[in-house]
């Protein structure tokens, strides 16, 4: 039997560093359902989780998959679903119900070209949008973009620590090269990696309130078979999450949705900077598009341009307050992003014409050259 942390250096896919990060951070329960370029990662959980303790169940479909997963964390287990494209698309109705009930889980999407079936094997990021606006309603949730296999493993521990923390639904969105590429991943001993499990209520069962805040905004959440009197419904409900059909508990329950998130933005929110000391034209990107911002940037700088990489590591909630203040002092932005300007616009806005904001975008398939960048720069500045 195999622990738990496999501790040591490993040749292997970002899929498969997620899946080991899943495990090095306690998830107990994975349910999923088969899709290119995500599969990879089920099968490794179907392989190791029964070592320690685990469950792995291959669901009908994608919308079985998210709902189970969501039954699993209500028992006390940390929990996880993988999938891409159109399964993601199948799964927004129950995200949504994630965020209402206020249930830690993580779901990653592996994505791929679309619309709809698109370029199955081949790579894209055009689901980033979607991965914040794409289930109805008003609501908050993170969303963390991995840029290698080695940040597959980190980014996906990350997740369940924010899941945890905030009782919130957390999007690990990779692409299909991070997914399938292969590079040494080093993973640290298990005392080594540090967990976040969430808030459990303290004090009198039959004063319990399901939905009451604590620390941070966040309500302790008791599991399933804990002794707890508790109802748990994707209606407006009251603090005690009983449904409550009148406007000021939809802004009660709203407020407590989105402050949790909102009020906690510089413990969420996370970026990577290169050579942005001095920099006046920053490329903004994220995921496997990080690479070619990178170079870029050398080849911009060897060419005389003072050009610096903003990494999004985390991409939602979205660091306006870091881009207001970066456009203050830059004459322009650069998104470098494989969709056609779904994070660009959102640079755009938060630049508010201090600074001009341009897109190298594609419509999918293939990474981005660096050489479409620097044709950029040249252009525009």
């Amino acid at each position: 039997m195999k622990p738990a942390v496999l501790t040591g250096e490993h040749y292997i896919t970002g899929d498969v560093a997620c899946a080991e990060g899943a495990i090095a951070a306690g998830c107990k329960f994975f349910g999923a359902y088969p899709i290119t370029p995500a599969t990879e990662i089920a099968e490794h959980m179907a392989e190791r989780l029964p070592d320690i303790g685990g469950t792995f169940i291959q669901m009908e479909d994608e919308i079985a998959a998210i709902a189970s997963i969501l039954g699993a964390a209500w028992t006390g287990v940390k929990s996880m679903t993988a999938t891409s494209g159109p399964g993601f698309s199948l799964m927004m109705e129950n995200l949504g119900l994630a965020v209402c009930t206020e249930t830690p889980c993580v779901i990653v999407n592996v994505q791929r070209t679309g619309p709809s079936t698109g370029l199955p094997t081949q790579t894209g990021q055009g689901d980033m949008m979607q991965a914040r606006w794409g289930s109805h309603g008003d609501y908050e949730l993170i969303a963390l973009a991995p840029s290698s296999p080695q940040d597959c493993f980190y980014q996906t521990i990350r997740a369940f620590n924010l899941s945890e923390k905030y009782r919130v639904p957390v999007l690990l969105m990779a692409d299909e090269i991070v997914g399938h590429m292969s590079e040494k991943v080093v993973i640290p001993e298990a005392s080594k990696i540090r967990l976040i499990d969430r808030p459990k209520p303290t004090g009198r069962k039959d004063r319990f309130r399901l939905y009451e805040p604590g620390a941070n905004g966040v309500a302790p959440m008791p599991a399933i078979g804990d002794g707890y009197n508790i109802h748990v419904t994707g209606l407006t409900h009251d603090e005690r999450g009983y449904p409550s059909m009148t406007v000021e508990a939809q802004e009660e329950m709203m407020a407590r949705i989105k402050g949790k998130i909102r009020n906690n933005l510089d413990d969420i929110i996370e970026t990577e900077s290169y050579r942005m000391e001095d920099a006046d034209i920053v490329i903004v990107s994220y995921g496997i598009s990080v690479r070619t911002g990178l170079s870029a940037v050398d080849q911009a700088r060897a060419m005389g341009y003072k050009a610096g990489l903003l990494r999004l590591v985390t991409v939602w909630p979205f660091p306006e307050k870091l881009i207001r203040e970066i456009a203050a002092r830059v004459k322009g932005f650069i998104t470098v992003e494989i969709n056609l300007g779904q994070v660009h616009y959102e640079v755009e806005r938060c630049a508010g014409g201090q600074a001009q904001a341009y897109l190298v975008g594609s419509a999918g398939g293939k990474i981005i050259h660096p050489d479409k960048v620097l044709e950029c720069i040249q252009e525009k500045f």
